[in-house]
């Protein structure tokens, strides 16, 4: 490779990334508009500046686009589930049947505001979890600014393996690692670490915010066996299967709690009357809507999810027959005028369609969509409703996400994310080790997803640990686990918050709570990344 690496090639390579965060954090331009504008400056870039032709970047942008179906599949398909249950007041029935079964306050909340915003990180994601666990907080008589502040640290952790790992699939996908492969195994398991830290954090701010040390010591039980289930279940998965790594976890949580609640320390009416994050002067609310449905029949979409995601992937001869059935495409070598080369890919990103997330995910949606109907609890008039809301609600994730997608692809494929690590390498040196989780946590800031994170900056982080010849698994798993803290601080997911909370204007608040948190966590994961590696 020939490419300049001065200064004016370095602050180019950088300009698509700073064009992003001035349009959205200083301008407040919604993500689906600003990536476009970002992949318009990538593509001019690469193509004037970086030299790569009109073949290549075509090709580039191609393969984005392929790329970018086997995320669009599972947003659609987790969007479509979550509609589902709006539609059938599934979660109503979730917030008032919790609140009975746990007499408990701190752990009803804990259960909501942690376990359960964490189950709909597992399988859904895309701020579903902010959106649906707000409310049902504030139906415990949470305020609203403290109920988003809850739901959004607390489904934090599984936006790397949550989704059904759609995020950590991102970040293979664009770094190159093979599934099973060592550098895979070894990044997963890193990840998990950092997150495990990370899961402990959320138990003990929750309690604290609560109530303070007598919350702490009421919820230190509670805290103890579900982040040892959640942290240690997820990085137990890491070595298993990444698809579940959040999902079975998170899923065993929940049934957690309902033993919990039946223990002498949390069996009994229990409450802080003067928590600062509680309103005592409402009642706490049924919902208006009156429905015969029990807590297991609101879960049953997620149950047949469970049930359907263990039986297809965990059964080796089945997953082994359906994953027989691959789509992919063909890519020949493309060379910049600077001598940038990507290799030719004989089947480039194959799909796998019926061990895919969104598989999973479609089916379960449609036989919860068969169930509710025939208890009369959504009406068959309503199916053109929950698909018209799917895919409105997926519509600005899905062009923020291909944009993005396609941005990377080009900025790879013409040496601009080389370029933009060399320059970072050449005046940081290893000091750069501990900036890698924030580089993480800014990709979640600005686009509001890790998978978007993992997708613009992994490349970016691969490129930089070669260079500094340092063990590129501690550099990527500190890339999605500061993206994983970075989803609890996301301007989007808090606007998605505190919309559903009824809070609008409050965003500020919000992350003032937030950043005090946050912020300490990513440096400890920073100096974790540079002590490890120089070791290592």
């Amino acid at each position: 490779m020939n490419i300049p690496v001065n200064f004016t090639n370095w602050f180019v390579a950088l300009l698509p990334v700073i064009i992003l965060i001035i349009l959205l954090v200083f301008l407040n331009m919604k993500a689906s508009k600003a990536a476009v504008i970002g992949l318009i400056i990538a593509t001019l870039t690469g193509f004037f500046i970086y030299k790569g032709s009109k073949e290549l970047i075509a090709y580039e942008i191609i393969k984005g686009a392929w790329s970018s179906i086997t995320i669009l599949l599972i947003i659609v398909t987790a969007i479509l589930l979550y509609q589902v249950g709006v539609a059938a007041n599934a979660f109503n029935v979730i917030k008032n049947k919790i609140s009975h079964f746990i007499p408990n306050e701190l752990l009803a909340i804990i259960s909501i505001g942690w376990v359960f915003v964490s189950f709909l990180q597992g399988i859904t994601g895309f701020g579903v979890p902010v959106a649906v666990g707000a409310p049902l907080l504030i139906g415990l008589g949470v305020k609203p600014v403290y109920a988003v502040f809850i739901a959004l640290i607390g489904q934090s952790w599984g936006n790397t393996f949550g989704t059904l790992a759609a995020a950590w699939d991102a970040l293979a996908l664009t770094t190159n690692m093979q599934p099973g492969s060592p550098e895979y195994q070894f990044t997963a398991f890193w990840a998990g670490v950092m997150l495990l830290f990370w899961i402990i954090i959320i138990g003990l701010v929750t309690s604290w915010t609560y109530g303070k040390m007598e919350g702490v010591k009421k919820g230190l039980p509670a805290i103890t066996v579900i982040s040892l289930i959640m942290g240690g279940g997820q990085l137990l998965f890491t070595r298993i299967n990444t698809t579940l790594a959040t999902f079975i976890p998170s899923a065993v949580a929940l049934f957690s709690v309902i033993l919990l609640s039946k223990l002498k320390t949390y069996n009994t009416p229990w409450k802080i009357s003067d928590s600062l994050i509680m309103d005592r002067n409402q009642e706490v609310e049924e919902s208006s809507i009156k429905i015969d449905m029990s807590l297991l029949q609101a879960f049953i979409p997620y149950i047949v999810l469970s049930l359907l995601t263990l039986g297809l992937l965990v059964i080796k001869p089945l997953n082994d027959v359906l994953s027989k059935v691959q789509i992919g495409f063909a890519f020949p070598e493309t060379v910049t005028e600077y001598g940038f080369v990507n290799p030719s890919i004989e089947k480039y990103a194959p799909i796998t369609p019926f061990t895919h997330a969104s598989f999973f995910l479609l089916v379960s949606s449609l036989v919860g969509l068969w169930y509710y109907i025939s208890k009369g609890w959504i009406k068959t008039q309503q199916i053109v409703t929950i698909v018209k809301n799917s895919f409105k609600m997926a519509l600005p994730s899905s062009i923020s996400v291909l944009s993005l997608i396609i941005m990377s692809k080009v900025m790879g494929g013409t040496g601009q994310i080389q370029v933009m690590a060399m320059g970072i390498v050449s005046v940081l040196g290893t000091k750069y080790l501990i900036l890698s989780p924030f580089v993480g946590f800014l990709g979640t800031f600005i686009t509001g997803s890790n998978m978007s994170s993992n997708i613009l900056f992994g490349q970016f982080q691969l490129t930089t640990a070669n260079l500094l010849s340092t063990n590129s698994s501690f550099l990527l798993a500190a890339q999605t686990s500061g993206a994983s803290v970075g989803a609890s601080l996301s301007p989007s997911n808090i606007v998605l918050g505190t919309t559903t909370a009824n809070i609008a204007g409050e965003e500020g608040n919000v992350m003032k709570k937030i950043m005090p948190i946050s912020l300490p966590v990513i440096l400890l994961f920073g100096i974790f990344v540079l002590v490890r590696s120089l070791i290592f």
